[in-house]
């Protein structure tokens, strides 16, 4: 058969790649999700500085996700000099984490996948055609802007974040006064679950690993350990050894398996597969009143456990911001050593690792970031393998199309991955 490009970029994903669908005699060869965002070198460019500058640096890697950076990245260096932070500090820390998926997750749900599931070509149009629906959703996600904006001193890259905790206390009064906007976001969350639930999500389903945080206290964010669905609990100082990175040819961000080489999901479906029962009273409420059954492997449904995820990231943060009464200094006192410390975070798009190696000056001689959607590559690839033979009967703009729904279901950040579409269908050798 003659080669067939599809040219069209992906919309609604950051960053650039491209998918590539080989075809020999009508069956499907090869597949390939070819990441070709220039590699943007952070891990280099972190060796030599000093511990302090890393959390400002490594927040840059994302606009949509900074916290998460900045957290896994404190908190592999509090383990590299054995301190740990203040209780209120860990709460602050957690507080901001959650305006962090509030505004991520609101994002994804009405303007970036939503529409593929409403039959919108864009968030414009379901703005024309539902406009309180994507009003709400702006209000929703500025909420999540105005915690960060307040704990970190400005809502994108905050300035905030210290290893040992803060650089200063926000004033509680501020964080109060955000009570009743987090209450309506709240009422809003709870809502967009059963109407989540009504969207129609195509009929596909994937035997995972699920791999995500957890803790027997509260729903995983900020730390805890590492549970796999089929090998396990693991601690954060394990990952390297059960998780491994490899480069690809086609690629420029590196991809993940597991030790037996195979590829696993992070992200909002294995939290809820895995920590269902960790969830807030509301968010499990939310999930009891659509009736939800696990395991969940459909990846089009992630924005379910994304609107269940953005209640219980409203609620604990409504819940922490009237605990919070800190005392005493935002940091603890630093005594520089060499040192090795590992931590993982979920941001919103799922397991975030750090690993950094320190001398006794606090300077990083040797840093690791595994980023959740680099992880997720290789389980988009295998998706796509399962959804691909179903495109070929399609004309080209339909094809495409349905393949940017799957991969958008991941959320995926390449810029984040480099260290989206084009669709191109050639004939294989």
């Amino acid at each position: 058969m003659p080669e067939t490009i599809y040219v069209r970029s992906m919309a609604r994903v950051e960053g650039e790649g491209a998918l590539y669908i080989g075809v020999k005699e009508g069956s499907v060869k090869e597949i390939r999700v070819d990441i070709y965002e220039p590699p943007r070198f952070f891990e280099g460019f972190l060796r030599g500085r000093y511990l302090q500058d890393v959390p400002d640096l490594t927040a840059r890697i994302c606009g949509i996700c900074p916290v998460a950076y900045q957290m896994s990245a404190v908190r592999a260096l509090e383990k590299a000099l054995g301190i740990s932070v203040s209780a209120q500090a860990r709460l602050l820390r957690n507080l901001m984490y959650c305006g962090e998926w509030i505004e991520s997750h609101v994002l994804h749900i009405f303007i970036l996948q939503g529409p593929d599931l409403t039959g919108h070509e864009s968030a414009l149009q379901l703005a024309a055609a539902a406009p309180e629906v994507v009003k709400n959703a702006l209000r929703t996600k500025k909420i999540g802007n105005h915690i960060l904006k307040i704990i970190g001193g400005r809502s994108v890259h905050p300035v905030n974040v210290c290893v040992g905790g803060w650089y200063g206390w926000p004033e509680a009064s501020e964080l109060r006064g955000l009570i009743p906007e987090l209450e309506w976001g709240l009422e809003q969350a709870m809502l967009s679950v059963p109407w989540a639930a009504t969207l129609p999500f195509p009929d596909f389903n994937v035997d995972y690993e699920f791999v995500a945080l957890t803790r027997p206290d509260e729903y995983a964010i900020l730390d805890g350990d590492i549970l796999s669905s089929r090998e396990g609990r693991l601690s954060e100082e394990e990952y390297e050894a059960n998780y491994l990175e490899k480069h690809l040819r086609h690629s420029n961000a590196l991809h993940s398996s597991n030790k037996h080489g195979q590829p696993y999901l992070v992200g909002p479906l294995a939290r809820l597969n895995l920590n269902l029962d960790q969830l807030g009273p509301n968010a499990k409420k939310a999930a009891e009143g659509i009736n939800l059954a696990l395991p969940l492997g459909n990846p089009y449904k992630a924005l379910l456990a994304r609107a269940i995820e953005t209640v219980e990231a409203f609620e604990r943060a409504i819940r922490l911001i009237k605990e919070y009464s800190p005392v005493g200094s935002p940091a603890a006192e630093l005594q520089l050593k060499t040192g090795l410390g590992a931590a993982a975070t979920e941001a919103p798009r799922g397991l975030l690792y750090h690993h950094y190696s320190i001398d006794d000056k606090g300077f990083v001689k040797d840093a690791k970031i595994v980023p959740p959607t680099a992880q997720n590559l290789g389980r988009m690839e295998a998706d796509l393998w399962q959804l691909a033979p179903s495109l070929l009967a399609m004309q080209h703009a339909e094809a495409t199309l349905k393949a940017e729904h799957l991969l958008r279901s991941y959320d995926p950040c390449i810029s984040c991955a480099t260290h989206f579409l084009n669709l191109k269908v050639y004939e294989a050798t």
